[in-house]
C-alpha cells in the first residue's frame, strides 16, 4: 500500500462519519460492516465495539479492540504489510471499538484453498503469529485481494503473555527462518525499548507484562531462528475457517 494510500485511510478511518452498514453474520464477537465519509472520501471498515465482545476467561473483557490495533501497529513495526490499517474509535454508533478497512477479498478463497505457491508465501504469517502469539489462526482469517496482496484479518486473541499458539498455518515446522524475515525482528527488538514511540504506541493497547512477552518473543525467535513446531495443549483453533 502506497504510503500516500495508506495515509489517506488512516485519516478517514480517525475522522470520518461512521455510518452502520450492516452486521456481519459470522464470529462469535458482534462485528459491524460500516461506512466512513470524510472530505477526503470514502471507504468501508469493519467496527468491532468493545461492549459486542463475548466474556472470555482468558482475555480481559474489553481488551480485544485493542489487540486489533496493536497487531496492526506490529505489522507495521516490521514493514510487513499484513495487517490491514487498524485505528481505535471512542466516539463509534455502538461505543468505543476498532475500526479496520475493510478488505475488498473472495470468502471462498482462503489457506485451505490455497495451493502449493500461495503456500509458500505464508513464512511472514507464521512467523507473525508466533510474535503475536496468535490464539486464533484460522483459515478464513487469511486473505488475498484483487491486487494480490495477503493479508492478515481478526487479531482480538493476540499478545497473551502466555503462551497461546494457535493456528493452521504449520508448513515450515523446524525450517530455517529467512534472514529477510530476522533483519525485521532485530530491528523490531531495539524499537520496543521502554519510552520508544513504538513502546509508547503499544501501550495504549496492550498491559506492559503483554509488552515484554512480545520483546521475550522476539528475542527467543533470534536466539532460535527456526519455525517452531506445534507445542503442548491445542496447537489448532477452532473452528478451522
Amino acid at each position: 500500500m502506497q504510503p500516500e494510500m495508506l495515509e489517506s485511510i488512516h485519516s478517514i478511518l480517525e475522522s470520518g462519519e461512521i455510518e452502520v452498514v450492516g452486521q456481519v453474520a459470522w464470529g462469535s464477537n458482534f462485528t459491524f460492516l460500516v461506512q466512513l465519509t470524510a472530505e477526503s472520501g470514502q471507504l468501508p471498515a469493519i467496527y468491532k465495539p468493545d461492549r459486542g465482545e463475548r466474556p472470555l476467561w482468558d482475555f480481559p473483557q474489553g481488551s480485544l479492540s485493542d489487540r486489533e490495533v496493536a497487531a496492526y501497529i506490529l505489522s507495521q513495526a516490521l514493514d510487513w504489510s499484513l495487517v490491514p490499517p487498524t485505528v481505535k474509535r471512542s466516539d463509534a454508533p455502538a461505543g468505543p471499538g476498532s475500526l479496520q478497512f475493510y478488505v475488498e477479498a473472495d470468502p471462498e478463497i482462503h489457506y485451505f484453498t490455497f495451493g502449493d505457491e500461495q503456500k509458500q508465501r505464508l513464512r511472514p504469517t507464521a512467523l507473525f503469529d508466533v510474535l503475536s502469539n496468535n490464539a486464533d489462526r484460522k483459515s478464513g482469517h487469511i486473505l488475498i485481494d484483487e491486487e494480490d496482496h495477503l493479508w492478515l484479518i481478526d487479531h482480538g486473541l493476540c499478545f497473551h503473555e502466555e503462551h497461546k499458539l494457535r493456528t493452521v498455518v504449520w508448513d515450515f515446522v523446524e525450517e530455517a527462518i529467512p534472514a529477510a524475515l530476522l533483519q525485521p525482528i532485530e530491528t523490531l527488538v531495539e524499537a520496543l525499548k521502554p519510552g520508544s514511540d513504538l513502546h509508547k504506541d503499544l501501550s495504549t493497547c496492550l498491559a506492559e507484562a503483554e509488552i515484554n512477552a512480545l520483546l521475550k518473543r522476539s528475542r527467543h525467535i533470534l536466539q532460535n531462528p527456526y519455525f517452531p513446531a506445534p507445542g503442548p495443549g491445542r496447537p489448532y483453533p477452532w473452528p478451522l475457517v
